[in-house]
């Protein structure tokens, strides 16, 4: 059986002391979140990941959903106590605002809350993940009394939400949709049409679920511009908030998935349902976008969830696992083999898996502190500039976490031989989940078109100058730190590979657009490694100093040693990739499509 232990040395690491959380006490909520009260919070959800929901993971998957005769959807054995338990323990509600019910502390810790969820049972953590980013398009975009009624219910665990955009004739472009909205006399709208892929979409958790519908109304315009958002609850509500009739909302059925078995991935069909508009007519987009971008970053830390929890048991594993002997002659003479520790290939997977998580972890803080300084600050200037560099950051943490992520379970069941083909290791199932994180929430070569074609561009790459400038000034700053040598030498080529792809693609992508497109994903691994390499020396200068000042843990000095092997091993790939990006897109487009 798998088994996960919450890293909560590493979050306090970065929350305490890299990135100084009580720095932005004058935030709403900061204060709020003392030390001691984050330490509690760290300790308590860690508990219920580890002691709840992680023993729950490998049977949930097995039994998976059921789909009933009448379209009711049961999940897995334990879930719904689970849930119960989740919701009652005010989780729900963590960084909500106060006057719906709820807590009102930074998004940051709920980010880190999510992390340890994911990694003990990335299926469950689906179901409260979507009802937060529902509940985040309706603050933003929904009216006084749609707030009102809904948003508390959420908070309290009693009606759950999801995001319904896909139709069998269109994904990514949503402009195709057929799904129809047809005004009523009262203001209300009847919905009609069949959406796929709905996570969440149908369960026996909550009593009611509130579903935000992406539809187009008789006579709007066509493609994107012509898309109003609106909401339709499963039940219908009384004038009491009483619960009354079904709503014209029923599941089609169950998709049978490659992984997360336990989370109820419907067909979702609305015949004449009644369902109010969300913000304004043609313009839903933008109440969507919010919950987009809640999702791409909650699914960039599914990717270093799963890398996480999948390196843990291999690393146990390879602690354990007798087979071969060191290169150096015996390290257990008196065992019949050494552990598979002691060689180097199997060191060089585990410490890449390990180098990424923990740059992985301080690009997640790092991009949630932004978020709350975007929705929190004050200052109109600090929410303009920390929005940007989120906007610019949000495709590069999503493309890049679960492209790593799947690749670091693979990795890491690499490491357990066969036994890693076996379901009784858990190793496969690590597999199966991360594999859809690189998928949904806009598959991650959209995300790299998305980097290179939108946000890079944006406000003339004054986001992008901006993170140049910072990581520049850092790496000034330290450049005479002998200390600080091997980690701000390779941090300021891998930047100077990054400003050179950059107007690359500033020269060559406009008058010839396949060029962008033909470089679009090496320049956004690109971005993450030097976004990478620049978390790496950021911790790797608050441990010099927190060493030097007397701190001789262990934990400081492995966290400099995996630090070195990435600035060694793993940043110098900046160099093949910017070879890449330079080499344009004519080989790549000049075979006809029947070539393939």
């Amino acid at each position: 059986m798998p088994s996960y232990k919450a890293p909560i040395d590493d979050v306090s690491f970065l929350l305490n002391d890299v990135f100084q959380f009580d720095r932005y006490d004058n935030l709403p909520g900061f204060s709020d979140a003392s030390r001691d009260v984050r330490g509690a919070i760290l300790e308590e959800s860690a508990k219920f990941a580890e002691e709840v929901l992680q023993p729950l993971n490998l049977p949930g998957d097995q039994q998976g959903c059921t789909r009933h005769d009448d379209g009711r959807v049961t999940t897995p054995t334990g879930f719904k106590e689970a849930f119960r338990q989740y919701a009652e323990g005010g989780w729900l509600g963590l960084s909500a605002p106060a006057e719906y019910g709820g807590q009102g502390l930074p998004v940051t810790l709920t980010q880190m809350m999510s992390e340890f969820l994911t990694s003990a049972n990335m299926a469950f953590g689906m179901y409260p993940g979507l009802t937060k980013g529902a509940m985040a398009a309706l603050l933003v975009h929904g009216s006084d009394a749609q707030k009102q009624l809904f948003v508390p219910k959420m908070i309290a665990g009693e009606w759950t939400g999801t995001m319904n955009l896909t139709e069998p004739q269109c994904g990514t472009d949503l402009g195709l949709l057929r799904t129809k909205a047809v005004k009523q006399a009262d203001g209300s709208y009847k919905i009609t049409g069949t959406k796929i892929f709905i996570s969440a979409g149908e369960h026996d958790l909550a009593d009611n679920i509130i579903h935000l519908v992406l539809a187009r109304i008789e006579g709007a315009p066509a493609g994107i511009k012509g898309i109003s958002l609106f909401v339709v609850p499963k039940l219908a509500i009384n004038a009491d908030g009483s619960l009354g009739a079904p709503n014209g909302v029923s599941c089609g059925s169950i998709e049978h998935k490659m992984g997360i078995h336990a989370n109820s991935t419907c067909v979702m069909n609305y015949d004449n349902a009644t369902g109010w508009l969300v913000g304004e007519e043609n313009k839903g987009m933008q109440g969507m976008f919010v919950m987009m971008n809640e999702a791409r970053l909650g699914v960039g830390i599914q990717g270093l969830a799963m890398s996480e929890v999948a390196y843990q048991n291999a690393a146990a594993y390879a602690r354990e696992r007798l087979q071969g002997r060191a290169l150096t002659g015996p390290q257990a003479p008196d065992k019949p083999a050494d552990p598979i520790i002691v060689h180097p290939d199997i060191r060089r997977t585990l410490l890449s898996i390990r180098a990424f998580n923990e740059a992985a972890r301080a690009m997640v803080v790092w991009t949630a502190l932004k978020n709350d300084v975007a929705h929190r600050s004050d200052d109109a200037k600090d929410r303009e500039a920390a929005d940007e560099l989120l906007g610019l950051m949000t495709p590069v943490l999503k493309g890049v976490l679960t492209d790593g992520g799947f690749a670091n379970a693979v990795q890491a069941q690499q490491v357990f031989g066969g036994h890693g083909y076996i379901v009784e290791h858990g190793m496969e199932q690590f597999v199966r989940d991360a594999r859809i994180s690189m998928i949904y929430e806009g598959a991650n070569g959209i995300q790299a078109l998305d980097l290179v074609g939108r946000k890079l561009p944006r406000q003339g790459g004054r986001a992008a100058m901006a993170f140049f400038a910072e990581v520049s000034a850092f790496a000034k700053e330290n450049d005479g730190s002998e200390a600080m040598k091997p980690f701000v030498a390779p941090l300021s080529a891998a930047l100077g590979h990054l400003q050179q792809a950059t107007m690359w693609l500033m020269q060559n992508a406009l008058a010839k657009p396949d060029n962008a497109g033909a470089a679009a994903t090496d320049y956004m691994k690109l971005f993450g490694l030097v976004v990478f390499g620049y978390m790496w020396a950021r911790m790797a200068k608050v441990a010099q100093d927190k060493i030097a000042a007397g701190d001789g843990s262990a934990y400081l000095k492995t966290k400099l040693v995996t630090g070195r092997f990435f600035m060694e091993r793993m940043l110098p790939e900046t160099a093949i990739h910017l070879t890449r990006v330079q080499s344009g897109s004519a080989t790549m487009m000049e075979l006809p499509a029947e070539a393939f």
